[in-house]
C-alpha cells in the first residue's frame, strides 16, 4: 500500500452524535441527517449522552 494514500481511507463510524454533543471527540465529521439514520439503522450505536437517535424521532 502507498503510504501517501494511506490516511485518505474513511474508518466506518463507531457512534452517532448530535452536532453539539460534547462526548464527540476530535475525529468527526459532519453527515446529513439521511446519513444519520442509515447509520443508525445499519448497527451504528447512538450516543448515551446526546441520544441522537430520540432527536431524529427514531424512538
Amino acid at each position: 500500500m502507498d503510504p501517501r494514500t494511506r490516511h485518505r481511507r474513511r474508518r466506518p463510524p463507531t457512534e452517532v452524535h448530535t452536532g453539539d454533543c460534547y462526548a464527540a471527540g476530535k475525529r468527526r465529521r459532519t453527515i446529513t441527517r439521511e446519513q444519520a439514520l442509515a447509520a443508525l439503522t445499519e448497527g451504528v450505536r447512538a450516543c448515551v449522552h446526546c441520544r441522537p437517535d430520540t432527536a431524529l424521532g427514531m424512538l
